[in-house]
């Protein structure tokens, strides 16, 4: 035998052995559009989207929320343990890790960062998350792969805190650039787009030992022009749009329904409420209406939700109980149920409270007509048709509605400093689970408790209790405790209703059938939470190359 032809056929099947297990470098490439430049690409400084995203494909933290089960799960740190005082955090680390630069990985980093994170000077957004004190954090390093950071006050749900924070390198010369997520920063055409390619130093592999992430690059293509987005999508150009309106959804289903994803009820709600502020410029007959819990539970039972889900959003919304959506599937009160449409509930709590019909027009006590007029913001066609139908409905109880749409800088105008309106149909966004999130809004001296907002003491005595319940939950570290006490918030909103909850509406995408092991969640972000885990399939990579 032929040793040396040998050697040659073994060393090329070896080579063709490379070829099949792992896609040369930029065969694959994902991409997908933000709809601006990101104003950053320093982790710690993010208050955008379009930089948040750059943040979670190329940080790594100690610790990640998965976005389907909504549970912690260790990635930088291997464990962790959080003191009794609740101040104090003690991580184990994950061994032998490297930068994308090569930098190794160990307890300094974590140190480092933190000092950044909460360093006064650089106003970081992540880092006001944790200030529960002026004082300063402490950082201990135990060993090389073991730290304790600790605070001057306990931090309610430290631990979901670190997923937003990327761990940064204590000695590469790159700084920032220096990461530990599935993708590195390899070009930045301001305007246009942002590229970024596999971290060869990842440190995750799938279950059969295979390096992640399967996808060599990342193209975020800079695209404000939401119709242009969808026509890329179709067209094969971009690989999914991670949030989608209920009209291009409806778009999308018509032209190519296997691209369209509803991921079920999301945090996001639509709701209304009425102007309870004692200083606004209405009657004082309207302001003892709509202070009235019977005249709003009247309201909000003359309205029927499920036609909204229909009428409005296609199926995809469901009606809403309360201040927390289902989504939260730990914080909902799930003995709670949303108000039925019921007409004649509401013609009698009405009652209650001295109104009487008079040839199908209601009118109070001293016999003024009931109507009343709601606003809501210009071009968002689905407000404008859920007050339509808010205004139908309402009628069949003898109360006129006129509905008023305006600019959304002179509906803030209204809502928050001359408060010259009487009801408003708005919507909340809401990222986050814990509800600390919505104490600008449920406490009664808030900015944000819009019904009557920035009050001195509370006005009444369900919002009083409700201010106790908030505080109470906010400053205990005994879950079960702060999760009774936000049930029985959820409970007071649910009789009260100073905000009418309509819907929760769904979250929706689209995900080219070419792009694999997509699921879709209803927490941003909501396609590609699971990045180092997709894949595309050959013929795009090819197109592509």
């Amino acid at each position: 035998m032929d040793l040396r032809r040998y050697r040659f056929y073994f060393v090329f099947l070896l080579f063709l052995a490379t070829l099949v297990c792992r896609p040369l470098h930029g065969q694959t490439q994902l991409r997908f559009c933000i709809g601006a430049q990101p104003k950053t690409f320093d982790p710690l400084l993010v208050a955008d989207e379009p930089s948040e995203a750059v943040r979670y494909l190329t940080g790594g933290v100690l610790i990640r929320l998965d976005r389907s089960s909504q549970k912690l799960v260790p990635e930088l740190a291997v464990s962790w343990t959080i003191n009794r005082a609740g101040n104090a955090i003690t991580f184990a680390l994950r061994e032998n890790v490297r930068f994308s630069d090569g930098t190794p990985f160990d307890a300094r980093d974590v140190a480092y960062t933190v000092g950044r994170l909460m360093d006064p000077k650089l106003h970081s957004p992540t880092g006001d998350a944790f200030r529960s004190s002026e004082a300063a954090v402490a950082t201990k390093i135990i060993g090389k792969y073991r730290i304790t950071i600790a605070f001057p006050a306990p931090v309610v749900g430290l631990d979901r805190r670190f997923d937003q924070v990327a761990i940064l390198s204590a000695q590469s010369s790159h700084k920032e650039m220096a990461v530990l997520g599935p993708y590195y920063m390899a070009e930045n055409k301001a305007g246009t787009y942002v590229l970024l390619k596999r971290n060869p130093n990842y440190w995750k592999h799938d279950a059969a030992g295979r390096q992640l992430p399967y996808i060599d690059s990342i193209r975020l293509d800079i695209q404000q022009n939401r119709d242009i987005e969808l026509l890329r999508l179709v067209r094969g150009d971009i690989d999914f749009i991670n949030s989608l309106t209920g009209d291009q959804f409806d778009k999308l289903k018509s032209i190519a329904p296997q691209m369209a994803f509803d991921a079920g009820v999301s945090l996001d709600s639509e709701l209304m409420w009425f102007n309870q502020v004692p200083s606004a410029p209405l009657p004082d007959f309207k302001k003892a209406w709509f202070a009235s819990t019977r005249f709003r539970r009247a309201i909000s039972s003359a309205i029927h939700r499920d036609d909204i889900v229909r009428v409005v959003f296609h199926g995809h919304a469901q009606p809403a109980v309360s201040m927390i959506s289902p989504a939260n599937k730990f914080w909902f009160n799930s003995n709670l149920q949303p108000h039925t449409y019921d007409a004649k509930a509401a013609l009698d709590w009405l009652m209650q409270d001295g109104f009487r019909l008079d040839n199908g027009v209601l009118r109070d006590s001293g016999g003024n007509k009931v109507e009343f007029s709601l606003i809501t913001n210009s071009g968002n066609k689905e407000r404008e048709l859920m007050a339509a139908m808010i205004q139908q409905d309402l009628s069949a109880i003898g109360i006129r509605l006129s509905v008023v749409t305006l600019d959304f800088p002179s509906l803030i105008e209204r809502i928050t400093r001359s408060f010259d309106y009487e009801a408003c149909l708005l919507g909340f966004v809401n990222d986050e689970l814990d509800p600390n999130a919505q104490l600008t809004v449920w406490l009664s001296s808030a900015d944000n408790h819009q019904w009557n907002p920035n009050q001195k003491s509370p006005a009444t005595a369900w919002e009083a209790e409700i201010d106790r319940l908030m505080r109470s939950q906010a400053s205990t570290l005994d879950i079960q405790k702060r999760k009774q006490a936000v049930d029985r918030v959820q409970q007071i909103v649910w009789e009260q209703e100073p905000f009418i909850y309509l819907v929760n509406k769904h979250a929706m995408s689209a995900v080219s059938p070419n792009l694999h092991n997509v699921h879709p969640a209803v927490l941003r972000p909501q396609v590609y939470w699971n990045v180092d885990e997709l894949s595309l399939s050959s013929q795009v990579a090819k197109d592509r190359q």
